[in-house]
């Protein structure tokens, strides 16, 4: 019997209720497991204490600005630069959207969490249905089952 396939490990930065168990079904959906910071300060010290294959990052949930989180992964944990998954909801504003430039972060508009999360995900985690050599892949949650998590 061979070893169950090891589960990739995701950070979630949102502070959001609704949104970071959106974030949490969806990863789990991919097969993934969600790790929960509520801070950039959480963030960056669960990013110190050990590694993730991704990150979905609010830049707009706590006190640090966004240049200052984007200088503290580099230095903590460098490898994680470029799994970076930018979820913001303030897509307008200028110096969001450089900070996602000048890292060269995919981002997704809040709005659409649903719609693109699942591919940009996968992607950003080099998986696809057939990388895995299972052809049984969970579907994205549905609106009813993220719904039953506030019940």
């Amino acid at each position: 019997m061979s070893p169950a396939p090891q589960l990739r490990n995701v950070l979630i930065v949102e502070d959001e209720p609704s949104i970071r168990n959106v974030l949490y079904l969806l990863l789990a959906g991919l097969g993934c497991e969600g790790n929960v910071a509520h801070t950039a300060q959480q963030a960056l010290s669960m990013i110190e204490k050990q590694s993730f294959d991704a990150m979905l990052l609010d830049l707009r949930c706590s006190e640090m600005p966004a240049a200052e989180m984007a200088s503290a992964i580099k230095e903590l944990r460098p490898s994680l630069v470029g799994r970076v998954l930018v979820i913001t909801g303030e897509v307008a504003d200028p110096q969001t959207l450089e900070m996602i430039k000048k890292n060269c972060w995919p981002h997704i508009p809040r709005h659409r969490v649903m719609q693109e999360l699942w591919d940009r995900l996968r992607s950003l985690l080099g998986s696809s249905p057939s990388s895995s050599g299972s052809t049984s892949r969970r579907s994205p949650p549905t609106h009813s089952s993220i719904n039953s998590l506030s019940g």
